[in-house]
């Protein structure tokens, strides 16, 4: 092993010993949701057609709402992508003429299009305004919040809590509660959604614990923990659920219906994994951030900082750089390993982006992954791992490749 990663691993023993203690507080809430819930081998079983005696489904939504705690959840295997739950749940909750305020600023690339580009079904299309107000380097811009909620009917606040391709640092959950509370106390009627991706399991609590009213994410993301085949979920109060049932299926049908021949019983046990599989990931962007930090570059988060998701970003400064790194990621990966990642124009992005992603389950980016868009700063965003192992013989290829 490298003198650099030695060093690291020594160094941040105090850190690794903090993040087990989170990833034991929350396989203990898992194990008590599974417990509670009544989880046996019937819920693992398949079902086909209109699927409404699938109490496999039922059960893994209950399982996530008590985890998130929570009134109700959603757990499709047909929502297939963070961005698919997030949509899902924009259009569910809101009507034309809705005004929905970012108070981090504008969301991740992919979801510009949902909310902006005329005549592809988008809310703008419906008539529905999305405004953003961006974060400052401490945070929130709680007067330019105040001003917009007091002089706007605002149905809406959407938080993004992981950075998406931006420098920013995620979001606590103590950052959450704060913005919560601030915006409950303007207009109690205001819900508040979050965009949960990345950031599962990272903390004790769950955004829906301090006053989210409704979130979404990917199960091929944190929650999934590494094994789950697709899908998403939607977890919040229950009349805000079940507008977003409605939405996924039909407004007479809700989720009484809904089928998945194959079975859950990989999305039950990459729940149960998942606390851990979160814990190496975020050993891995401790590594990454050390070590990468001390070769000179700019990383978000430094050691010893908040960590609010999965990600260690890492800016380069240069599009060739950019594509060692990934290329370096991907010649470590126990899947597709051969191939060499170049820059694309990938669906739902404005830039072309490079992406490293040799993993077993395509695109699950709580597998050791990487991507960036080739525009500057050219910065390459970090995140997963399932084993700590793997990450730090990708660090090792990076190094040598940088």
């Amino acid at each position: 092993m490298r003198q650099e990663i030695t060093e690291a691993l020594q160094n941040t023993r105090d850190i690794f010993t903090k993040l087990d203690e989170i990833s034991l507080y929350n396989e203990e809430k898992v194990i008590n949701a599974f417990k509670n819930n009544n989880v046996a081998l019937r819920h693992f079983n398949g079902t086909s057609g209109y699927g409404s005696d699938d109490v496999g489904r039922q059960t893994l939504g209950n399982v996530v709402a008590e985890i998130f705690e929570t009134e109700s959840a959603i757990v499709s295997p047909l929502i297939v992508s963070g961005t698919a739950a997030i949509s899902s749940a924009l259009f569910g909750v809101l009507r034309p003429n809705d005004r929905v305020l970012s108070v981090t600023g504008m969301p991740y690339d992919t979801l510009l299009d949902v909310v902006f580009k005329s005549g592809i079904g988008s809310l703008r299309d419906f008539g529905i305004d999305f405004e953003a107000i961006d974060l400052t380097d401490d945070g929130f811009d709680f007067d330019k919040i105040e001003n917009y909620l007091r002089n706007n009917h605002v149905k809406m606040v959407y938080i993004q809590r992981s950075r998406g391709y931006s420098l920013r640092p995620a979001l606590s959950i103590a950052q959450i509660e704060k913005i919560c509370r601030f915006v409950k106390k303007i207009d109690s009627q205001i819900i508040v959604f979050c965009d949960n991706c990345y950031g599962e399991f990272v903390e004790k609590h769950e955004p829906t614990t301090v006053g989210v009213d409704i979130c979404a994410g990917s199960f091929i993301k944190n929650i999934g923990g590494g094994i789950a085949p697709t899908g998403g979920y939607i977890a919040g109060k229950t009349d805000l659920v079940e507008l977003v049932a409605g939405r996924l299926t039909a407004p007479s049908l809700g989720m009484e219906v809904g089928s998945y021949q194959p079975g859950y019983r990989l999305f039950f046990q990459g729940i149960f994994l998942a606390p851990h599989i979160v814990n190496q990931a975020l050993k891995i962007s401790t590594l990454f951030s050390y070590v990468l930090a001390k070769q000179g570059f700019e990383v978000t988060p430094h050691v010893g900082e908040h960590l609010g998701d999965i990600v260690c970003s890492v800016k380069l400064g240069d599009p060739d750089k950019m594509a060692s790194f990934c290329q370096a990621i991907q010649s470590i990966s126990p899947v597709d390993g051969f191939v060499k990642p170049e820059p694309w124009q990938q669906a739902g992005y404005a830039d072309k982006v490079i992406m490293a992603a040799g993993c077993f389950v395509e695109g699950a980016s709580i597998e050791l992954s990487c991507d960036g868009p080739i525009r500057p700063p050219y910065t390459v965003y970090l995140q997963g791992g399932l084993t700590l192992e793997h990450g730090i013989l990708a660090l090792e290829k990076v190094l040598d490749n940088l």
